[in-house]
């Protein structure tokens, strides 16, 4: 086979128990976002106008949509007869066979995937965060300085750096201290989850730390100390643009708010780089003459007779007259019954909020209604309170 400069491999298999309800029926990537996309959109899309065409997808927690929604590769154009996408979930050999133990296993059960393609260097992604990132410059990075890892970097707020895990750097950006989620940390520059191995190096390690009986099989906390403990050549990789690592409700809600503002941070019309996604064929949107929208985005199907502001509408939502939908994210195919209040609330796919029901107030945490979940005519969810069918069958 034809050999590969660099391919990518995409760790999709989370669980996202922070998203709550709406990862009870699946992966954390294949939840939407934005009116039209799904967070793993954001990830292929870079590795498509990264020129990177090769993209392995490691899937493992409840991976039928994920899978559906991936299909070919079509979207991204990444449908090719030789690389493309590959969808990689846990498997049985004839010496075993186990669900991936952790980042750094996942990778490691899939060592003759990447063999194949003979590549010299791979890139290590994240499913689950929002942000436009030119992979190759990274790459360029990486080979001119020799590096046996690069780890893409951004700062964030002092107050939240404890939440992630920190890189501590040289002058010249070489990686000199790994710690994760430290209560006191030395600097601000927290790891992103974007890795670019020499692969040589990281076949190396990765057969090792399996040997290792007492390992978690973790980038962060086996492979990334045992390079820093070999004195590897380490090199961190600033990122200064948008990125949002959208694992709860609190973040996946203000990530999607970010896109209404007047002039977003993160800008989805930007022609340079484009974020591709399977979109439904369906009916342009209709706004009726009592509608009322202001500061909202809607997406192909969406009928609004009632009154939208500051929200976020997918595909195929109807908001009927005398509805009042406010601060929310609506998901394809929901329905606001006439008198319903929604405010700074995510409602799941296939939803139906009744009539003169309440969900979500003006402050407060965000409220969740879980997938294909009838509210009741009138009832009320308060804020920070997740619905779905289950939990209104209890509650009767």
């Amino acid at each position: 086979m034809k050999k590969k400069k660099c391919i990518a491999m995409l760790l999709a298999g989370g669980q996202g128990s922070r998203l709550g309800l709406l990862t009870k029926v699946m992966a954390k990537p294949a939840v939407p976002f934005g009116g039209k996309y799904r967070i793993i959109d954001f990830p292929l899309s870079n590795c498509a106008n990264s020129n990177i065409d090769t993209v392995g997808i490691l899937t493992q927690y409840q991976p039928l949509e994920l899978n559906s929604y991936i299909g070919s590769g079509q979207p991204w154009d990444l449908d090719l007869s030789y690389g493309g996408v590959y969808v990689l979930p846990p498997y049985m050999t004839a010496k075993s066979g186990e669900w991936y133990s952790g980042t750094a296993n996942a990778i490691y059960q899939n060592i003759g995937f990447i063999e194949q393609f003979d590549p010299e260097y791979v890139l290590i992604l994240s499913g689950d965060h929002i942000y436009k990132m030119d992979y190759n410059r990274m790459l360029r990075a990486h080979i001119d300085r020799g590096a046996d890892i690069t780890i893409a970097v951004r700062p964030v707020p002092w107050e939240v750096a404890p939440s992630f895990g920190i890189m501590n750097t040289d002058a010249d950006h070489n990686i000199i201290e790994f710690e994760e989620k430290p209560k006191h940390p030395k600097s601000n520059l927290a790891s992103m989850g974007v890795y670019i191995f020499t692969w040589s190096v990281l076949k190396e390690y990765l057969i090792n730390d399996n040997a290792d009986p007492n390992s978690k099989n973790d980038f962060g906390k086996n492979i990334i100390p045992k390079l820093l403990a070999d004195k590897k050549s380490m090199l961190a990789y600033e990122f200064a643009d948008y990125w949002k690592d959208v694992g709860t409700i609190a973040s996946l809600w203000e990530a999607n708010m970010d896109l209404l503002k007047e002039n977003p941070e993160f800008d989805l019309t930007d022609p340079r780089w484009k974020i591709y996604s399977r979109t439904p064929v369906m009916p342009p949107q209709f706004i009726a003459d009592t509608a009322v929208v202001e500061d909202s985005m809607l997406t192909e199907g969406c009928e609004v007779c009632g009154t939208v502001r500051n929200s976020v509408l997918f595909a195929g939502v109807r908001v009927a007259e005398g509805a009042v939908v406010e601060n929310s994210v609506l998901m394809p195919g929901t329905i606001i019954e006439s008198g319903a209040h929604v405010n700074r609330t995510i409602v799941a796919e296939d939803c139906v909020i009744s009539a003169n029901a309440c969900v979500g107030e003006s402050e407060g945490d965000i409220a969740l209604i879980g997938q294909a979940t009838v509210v009741p005519e009138g009832y009320v969810v308060k804020a920070g309170e997740q619905v779905d069918m289950d939990a209104l069958r209890r509650e009767a």
